[in-house]
């Protein structure tokens, strides 16, 4: 009899990550490190105007310098099929037109590809794209979308949503009505877009940073025309992407054109400059929120309008009025959403995508009111608590608000808050505390996985899901060992490739639930299918017994009479000699869910401190308090929060991507000049999470937390900062010179 093993990790401890070694130790392999043989090199060529024609393309210096191989360009780049027509030229996931990359002489957007130097060497391919020359015919561009508006250009209209009257809001004894703004954001994820392109024959593949293997394919299907087994993405390491790799980008189509033209693999990666206007972006918002209540904080209407930018030749819509219609009980509510065109490159989903600017004007406005009611802003939102979806009258799968609130008031002190402005200062500080409320969807998605058990007790899992660094495959070995009874470590997880069984893209906050519950499925069927095998098993190992009277635990199948007898899993394969046990399983969407709404929500209390001659702001204190369901890893769960912690300090005091409107691009386009917080920037961070699984949504528990931390956070950092200086700052970030000037 074999000795068991260790016991096995439940979901939720902290089980470090399984990807860990290989990544602090430089064998995890991102998109770039893929050294193909006879691999040449691409460095792009990009325009110097926002829009117009190239009307002329001197390459001839460069064809003739060391190494190159080939310039591409619309000259003579292949012409990818899916291009030919209106439908396949369209990503069916945005409205619009695609950049047909090196297709004609049209431009769209500064920064756009016109032509890729290919080469042996990336110094060879960098030195040749300095010698092309382009000259260009320039046509009037617009990329100012405060402009825009005045100008009363004619916005693209998106659905309006009325819940009551319309601008009930001006009834109301007590109202407020405000404008609200935020820039240009950009991920910057450590690792920049890269790909590797190789054809052989009509057999494409690509190496790439993608959140989605299964998308990425489609969309180069789409664009090729290629069936699917002719298409294969690899994407086992991403170095962050935070919706910036939630789809196929120009840079990425400029390499797989020049490998089909060079008849070579070709390696590209993008610089940092083009991080910012090539591969998405937060776009920029203008917002007007009125809000009104009666004496007591009782709400009485709210009405919310947005308007976003866009580029002209795709419509990206954004959840910016999602929050407003689900936060809190409004009997009378109207929202509209504006897209605005400008000739920039489109923008994508933003790690809380829409919500996180709509969020900042709400939990703004709500502050706001509070203060024109003389009533804490924490007692406003809990006068206003929506115990039921106040959008389709549904219950919530699950929601512990409330809880967020109480903890997290605790924890931070809350009631010794004074409410007066300037009233409370620390070591020559002004000493400011806000808070604000997060909500954001949760969802769950069909998805596959297929599970393999081996004689030697091993558990190979698969899922063609992407990990852009959350612990997708910690995670997932760790429900897998729940379901299947196996150790953690005696399991592997296999993702980020295109040829495994089916899984929707990493955003929205629904691979934990989608993938996860595809993996909780797949894993207590095999269990299910081995304790049969067990059953049958011949001889005297486990003696006579029936399925019920077995367990299966640690790799083991145990019986549970007095006699308790066990063998290895894989002991009861080689029993009945087979060389695998083999189960797929796709899970559907809940349909349970149906009857209910799902909703992760989160509390964010902040302390600021503001220096009273230099109005240098500084967030000097967090407790950010999280209702996500179960929650699956302590360890990697709190790391999303503090990461969402960060970045909503870097959009509330220091991100904007500065636009020189005369030439519709981002001047600031280096990580010297866009501000990014660093540790000197970042305070303690208190992450609580109340850990009560969501019953309805999925059978592990889970609800979404990628984008929860982050969504409202912004306006909690505004708030304190208004209690610090009473100086309201309503358009992001929050930099001194708008706190300039006497304060109150």
């Amino acid at each position: 009899m074999e000795n068991p093993s260790p016991p096995t990790p439940s979901t939720g401890q902290p089980l470090n990550r399984v990807d860990g070694r290989q990544k602090v130790t430089g064998q995890a392999r991102y998109a770039a490190e893929y050294a193909l043989p006879d691999c040449a090199h691409g460095v792009l060529v990009c325009s110097a105007i926002a829009r117009g024609r190239i009307r002329r393309l001197d390459v001839a210096a460069a064809e003739q310098a060391p190494g190159v191989l080939r310039i591409v360009s619309h000259l003579n780049a292949p012409k990818a099929p899916g291009y030919l027509s209106a439908e396949t030229a369209k990503n069916p996931r945005v409205e619009g037109q695609e950049i047909k990359v090196f297709f004609d002489d049209q431009l769209h957007f500064s920064n756009q590809p016109v032509a890729l130097a290919v080469a042996e060497t990336l110094e060879q391919a960098q030195h040749a794209a300095s010698l092309i020359r382009v000259e260009y015919e320039t046509a009037p561009h617009q990329t100012d979308l405060a402009k825009s508006l005045a100008q009363n250009l004619t916005p693209k209209k998106e659905g309006e949503y009325l819940r009551g009257q319309p601008d009930a809001y001006k009834t109301a004894p007590v109202h407020i009505e405000q404008e609200y703004r935020t820039p240009l954001q950009v991920h910057h994820p450590m690792e920049m877009h890269a790909v590797v392109a190789l054809w052989e024959g009509e057999k494409l593949t690509v190496y790439t940073k993608t959140q989605g293997p299964k998308l990425a394919q489609q969309d180069l299907m789409r664009m090729f025309q290629l069936p699917a087994e002719s298409v294969r993405v690899h994407s086992e390491f991403v170095g962050g992407a935070f919706g910036g790799s939630s789809r196929i980008w120009p840079p990425e189509v400029a390499a797989i054109l020049a490998a089909k033209l060079v008849g070579r693999p070709v390696n590209l990666m993008n610089r940092r400059e083009h991080e910012f206007n090539q591969v998405g972006y937060r776009p920029q918002s203008i917002q007007r929120i009125g809000l009104g209540a009666q004496a007591d904080g009782t709400l009485v209407g709210l009405t919310h309008r947005a308007y976003g930018s866009t580029s002209r030749h795709e419509q990206f819509v954004e959840r910016i009025v999602h929050p407003t219609k689900t936060a809190y009980a409004v009997p009378n509510l109207n929202t509209h959403y504006r897209l605005v065109p400008l000739d920039l490159s489109t923008p994508a989903w933003t790690r809380g995508p829409g919500e996180t600017s709509g969020s900042f004007a709400l939990e703004s406005a709500m502050d706001e009111l509070a203060v024109a009611l003389q009533m804490d802003p924490l007692a406003l939102r809990l006068k206003n608590y929506a115990d039921h979806d106040p959008d389709s009258g549904k219950p919530w799968s699950s929601k512990h608000l409330r809880q967020c609130y109480e903890r997290g008031a605790a924890l931070f002190g809350w009631s010794k808050r004074t409410p007066a402005p300037r009233s409370m200062q620390a070591d020559g500080y002004l000493v400011g505390w806000g808070m604000s409320t997060g909500i954001y969807k949760s969802e769950r998605n069909a998805a596959t996985a297929r599970a393999r058990l081996l004689p030697d007790g091993t558990l190979l899992v698969q899922s063609a899901t992407a990990d852009t660094g959350p612990g997708t495959a910690t995670i997932m070995t760790q429900i897998a060992a729940d379901a299947s009874g196996m150790p953690a470590a005696s399991i592997r997880f296999e993702l980020g490739e295109s040829a495994l069984p089916e899984a929707p893209l990493q955003a929205g906050s629904h691979t934990a639930t989608s993938v996860g519950t595809a993996v909780h499925e797949v894993c207590a069927a095999l269990k299910k299918q081995l304790l049969d095998l067990a059953v049958r098993v011949p001889g005297k190992a486990l003696g006579k017994v029936k399925a019920e009277e077995l367990s299966a635990e640690n790799g083991f199948v145990i019986s549970l009479k007095k006699n308790g007898r066990r063998l290895s899993y894989g002991e009861v394969l080689k029993q009945h000699g087979l060389p695998a046990l083999d189960v797929t399983q796709k899970a559907e969407e809940s349909p349970e869910m149906k009857n209910y709404i799902g909703k992760s929500f989160c509390a964010n209390f902040v302390e600021v401190r503001v220096h009273p001659l230099t109005r240098e702001v500084r967030v000097s204190r967090v407790v950010s308090v999280v209702d996500a369901g179960r929650v699956l890893n302590a360890k990697t769960a709190r790391s999303q929060v503090l990461g969402a912690v960060v970045w909503g300090i870097g959009i509330a005091l220091l991100e904007e991507a500065r636009l020189d409107h005369r030439y519709g691009r981002v001047v600031n386009h280096d990580l010297a000049d866009y501000h990014l917080p660093t540790n000197a920037d970042v305070p303690a961070i208190e992450v609580e999470f109340i850990n009560e699984p969501d019953p309805v949504l999925d059978p592990i528990g889970a609800k979404g937390l990628g984008e929860i931390g982050l969504v409202g956070f912004t306006a909690a950092v505004a708030n304190a900062v208004y209690h610090a200086t009473g100086r309201r700052v309503r358009e992001l970030p929050i930099t001194p010179d708008k706190l300039t000037g006497p304060l109150a």
